[in-house]
């Protein structure tokens, strides 16, 4: 592979002719995850977030932090309601009180999530 740089002169100015390699992630569709985490990089982390761009490792770790959120999500929530024993049969029989306890578990999930996974 060859590493030489090539310019460019534009009026003046010689500039340099870079383009970053192709990312077989940067197709992914990202989820709230992924997006939530790019967010938190570009404005409380721009040092990373430069760093994971100029490595060409940002799609990368959108996509492996979007996938273990998914992840982790789906667990948490089978995990949180058969603690609280939410079952099928509470949700045909009472349908308000199974919506209310799953939101509440549902929301007890994210705030895990969000303070491992994506504010770190």
């Amino acid at each position: 592979m060859d590493n030489k740089i090539t310019y460019t002169k534009i009026g003046n100015y010689y500039l340099p002719n870079l383009t970053l390699a192709e990312s077989k992630f940067k197709d992914y569709q990202l989820s709230k995850y992924g997006r939530m985490r790019l967010n938190y990089l570009k404005n409380y982390k721009k040092a990373e977030y430069i760093i994971l761009f100029m490595d060409n490792k940002l799609y990368e770790h959108l996509y492996n932090i979007d996938i273990e959120c998914q992840k982790q999500f789906e667990f948490l929530m089978k995990q949180f309601a058969e603690k609280e024993n939410i079952t099928e049969e509470l949700k045909a029989n009472n349908q308000m009180l199974w919506v209310q306890k799953m939101n509440l578990i549902k929301n007890t999930v994210e705030e895990i999530i969000f303070k491992d996974k994506i504010y770190n």
